[in-house]
């Protein structure tokens, strides 16, 4: 389960902002204080753990300030008032520093006025992964230890957010139960699969681990966890092999939810898609095709919505004896920008078996989420669509 600088999180690619990074030594000419890089460990020379805890500021976004046991924290640039989000790394088998966290710390500060606070355990995460995986608990414990000074400091729990990517998620987990699930917010960036897929709740992390945890899935067929582990559990395109991404590459994927933590469900799976390049985010629409009569064999039709300069493509299946099927269509356009709608009935003749030249019925789509301002739209008549040919109709809607 290396951290390839390829399975950098999503999100981290498409804001990744090229500012220079700091190195170890030098001194931040806003701030003043020495600059803190995190360390290089040798794979070969085993894999004891030595934590480092850096925190980045809006005001020295690139210099990392390290925080000191003996009173680090009150005599450095930390501020009480301002929420606060620890980044926890995974396994890193070679003792490289991950190649994400400047990326992942700028966009944070660039988007809100926070304390970040990078956990650096390069040492204890190197070598072989079940010699990282034992030094979960200690590495757990160090930051419990770092968050209770937060707290003698005047900080609120929920004003935490911890942000823990694969093995880094569990951790994060630990911490949260050591503090009795009373921190704000955990976000598990693919949490890692093995060693915790068969995991007690307790060693692992889950939904009590926090007021709110979310965990955001897109390496669940390889490294990553299988199982819903949050109050929310995203699932980017399956969750699995991410369009855009080497195979059995990929990463976490951070989003700013703004979800409300008061009686939240337990283990809640969401779905979405992306684009499989920059800036990955694209919208969605729910598509409905309705046969004017039930058929005895499952129908397929292909939706492809064309805009100016783009074709989005989906494929609709009914199943046999019923009369509707829907699918959720990806378009990097909003539908309002969607020109006309293709649509072609794909019928199956084989030799012991002829299929319908034609099928009618009618066509149906809404942008979601779906609300009381938004609703299904149909095209105003019954549509015939032969066997195999692609028929365009306009698809009038209009921006608001």
């Amino acid at each position: 389960m290396v951290e390839d600088p390829k399975r950098k999180p999503l999100i981290v690619l498409a804001v990744l902002l090229l500012l220079s990074s700091a190195q170890a030594g030098n001194t931040d000419s806003l701030s003043g204080h020495r600059c803190t890089d995190f360390q290089t460990a040798n794979f070969l020379r085993g894999s004891k753990l030595k934590v480092q805890f850096l925190l980045f500021t809006s005001s020295s976004p690139s210099c990392g300030e390290l925080i000191l046991a003996d009173n680090g924290i009150k005599n450095s640039s930390f501020n009480s008032s301002l929420e606060t989000k620890i980044i926890i790394h995974g396994f890193r088998a070679l003792g490289t520093k991950p190649s994400w966290i400047e990326g992942l710390v700028h966009a944070i500060l660039h988007t809100s006025q926070v304390n970040v606070i990078a956990v650096d355990w390069v040492y204890g995460s190197t070598g072989a992964y079940p010699s990282a995986v034992e030094n979960v608990t200690q590495l757990a414990l160090s930051i419990s230890q770092v968050i209770s000074k937060l707290l003698a400091l005047g900080v609120s729990g929920t004003s935490i957010h911890i942000i823990g990517v694969s093995l880094g998620a569990h951790v994060g987990g630990l911490v949260g139960h050591f503090h009795g699930g009373q921190l704000g917010r955990i976000t598990g960036l693919d949490p890692a699969g093995p060693k915790y897929t068969r995991a007690s709740p307790e060693e692992r992390l889950d939904p009590g681990d926090a007021l709110f945890v979310e965990a955001i899935h897109t390496d669940a067929d390889n490294f990553g966890i299988r199982i819903p582990v949050g109050h929310i559990d995203y699932f980017i395109n399956g969750g699995k092999d991410q369009p855009g991404c080497p195979r059995f590459i990929s990463a976490g994927l951070l989003e700013q939810a703004g979800v409300s933590v008061r009686k939240l469900p337990k283990e809640v799976k969401v779905y979405l898609m992306t684009s499989p390049s920059a800036p990955f985010c694209v919208h969605h629409s729910l598509v409905e095709f309705h046969l004017q009569k039930k058929r005895n064999i499952v129908t397929s039709i292909e939706i492809t919505f064309c805009s100016n300069s783009t074709k989005d493509t989906a494929k609709i299946t009914i199943p046999k004896h019923q009369e509707m099927g829907k699918r959720l269509l990806a378009h990097r356009v909003p539908l309002c920008q969607i020109n006309s709608v293709t649509l072609k009935y794909l019928s199956k003749n084989q030799f012991w078996r002829k299929d319908e030249s034609f099928i009618v019925g009618k066509f149906c789509a809404a942008p979601l989420p779906l609300d009381s301002n938004r609703t299904m739209s149909c095209l105003p008549w019954d549509l015939t669509l032969p066997g195999n040919t692609d028929i365009s109709y306009e698809l009038p809607t209009a921006c608001a």
